[in-house]
């Protein structure tokens, strides 16, 4: 009998895809696999175990809940402290000793060490911090076994809540549908600034207001929406005022991103359908995509996406010295990267997806292989290839735990452009005012009206 019902599924399938129609996949996560979460499985699908004594480097530490509470006396105006302020490096790669550790290294890695003597990677003891909130754990596990994806990929079909809709994956795109999906706080208003650094050192920094609204966070949202989101530019001068605002749908093959702009010389809002893919990310000098954003973001129909595997690698984890107030900018930012010593590394299990242009399509890499957290489904790294398969831009996300949300979050990214020979660093925050998490906002604060009156 269910061999029967199989044939009859692959003969409507088939079907279907010839007449032109979405053609749902069967659900992701069985029931027995969804059963696993909270048990051998993290509440989003992480392994409860660490990697045990039989492993080469027996690094990796069980998960036990995760960091969720601020410590004594925190005080957001002088950025996270750190819970393990006795902690020291275990050991340092530099290009000298890579070698050694090349199994648990990516490509650009390997390069930066190789490119830039200032550049060095000191690993810490891993240190299992991620923690999410009650609601994001139970939606993950309420919905898990309901959400299939859109035909190619291209959506998600029957998701409410979750924001970790394949806490199993079985597919490369499944699991950068839990990158796309994953919660960044809920609601908020983030204070940052970025720097394309030139290839003297020199910066000026880029400062914006960013407003951000999950529809998980929302009771009635409006269908085919994961986000929305608002960008103010505030600084440098000739810039400021400059805004934008995205709605982003789950499908995009269905219904593009939704994108507008307002120009304050113009005094006048346009529409921004530019605002995707491999465009020029804003404030960036040139040195990222709008969908480098967030290590990837926006719709995944442009590539083949293959599941590598789940390895052990060293990531950027746990950078509370990286949030600290009294560090200025000009602390941070080095020549030719960003200051090794103010970063942690730790071993942990990544997912390994490998992203390749598919025939006829366009876009300026030709090739992106993505190294995805197990526990917060971010992207930590990234390589990315450009036309001829030569290694373009490497970038790396220094992960923090935000333990008064609780969220797992970036505390900064820096794009390192092999071809440009410069860097691009992204969302630091020491200088700015904290962030205010869990906002009151609403869908009405992202609208075209709304854009109007912040720029006039």
């Amino acid at each position: 009998m269910k061999v029967e019902l199989r044939g009859r599924l692959l003969a409507l399938t088939v079907a279907m895809a010839a007449a032109g129609l979405a053609v749902p996949v069967l659900a992701a996560t069985s029931a027995a696999d969804v059963a696993r979460l909270g048990q051998d499985l993290t509440p989003t699908g992480g392994e409860k175990a660490g990697n045990g004594a039989a492993a080469k480097e027996a690094m990796i530490p069980a998960w036990d809940g995760g960091l969720n509470k601020p410590p004594a006396g925190f005080d957001p105006s002088k950025g996270y402290a750190d819970p393990f302020p006795g902690d020291k490096p275990l050991y340092t790669i530099t290009n000298a000793n890579a070698a050694q550790y090349k199994d648990k290294l990516t490509q650009g890695q390997l390069e930066l060490l190789k490119r830039f003597p200032t550049y060095k990677i000191n690993v810490y003891e891993s240190r299992r911090t991620y923690a999410g909130r009650p609601d994001v754990y139970a939606a993950a596990k309420a919905e898990a076994g309901s959400i299939d994806l859109a035909a190619g990929g291209n959506g998600l079909l029957n998701v409410k809540k979750s924001q970790v809709p394949f806490p199993v994956p079985k597919s490369g795109i499944e699991v950068v549908w839990n990158h796309l999906m994953r919660d960044l706080g809920g609601s908020l208003v983030r204070y940052s600034a970025s720097f394309p650094v030139q290839t003297n050192g020199s910066f000026t920094p880029v400062t914006r207001i960013t407003r951000l609204l999950y529809t998980a966070a929302l009771e009635n949202p409006e269908p085919n929406r994961i986000f929305y989101y608002l960008n103010e530019t505030t600084a440098p001068a000739n810039a400021a005022g400059e805004l934008a605002l995205v709605h982003e749908p789950v499908n995009q093959v269905k219904e593009p991103r939704l994108a507008w702009q307002y120009n304050p010389g113009q005094r006048r809002v346009i529409r921004a359908p530019e605002l995707a893919y491999d465009s020029p990310g804003i404030g960036a000098d040139g040195l990222r995509t709008n969908d480098d954003f967030n290590g990837f973001n926006g719709a995944p129909d442009r590539y083949e996406w293959k599941l590598v595997g789940k390895r052990e690698m060293y990531i950027p984890y746990n950078n509370f010295k990286l949030t600290d107030k009294s560090l200025k900018y000009k602390d941070i930012i080095g020549q030719t990267n960003i200051n090794p010593d103010l970063l942690r590394y730790e071993l942990h299990r990544v997912w390994v997806v490998e992203a390749n242009l598919k025939p006829g399509k366009r876009h300026i890499y030709s090739k992106r292989v993505f190294f995805i957290d197990e526990d917060s489904w971010g992207i930590a790294h990234a390589d990315q290839y450009d036309a001829r398969g030569g290694l373009w831009r490497v970038r790396e996300a220094f992960g923090t735990q935000l333990y008064n949300v609780p969220v797992y979050a970036s505390a900064g990214e820096a794009i390192y452009d092999l071809q440009a020979r410069r860097y691009l660093v992204n969302g630091l925050t020491n200088e700015e005012r904290p962030v205010e998490f869990l906002k009151k906002l609403k869908a009405a604060d992202f609208s075209q009206a709304a854009l109007r009156r912040i720029g006039r």
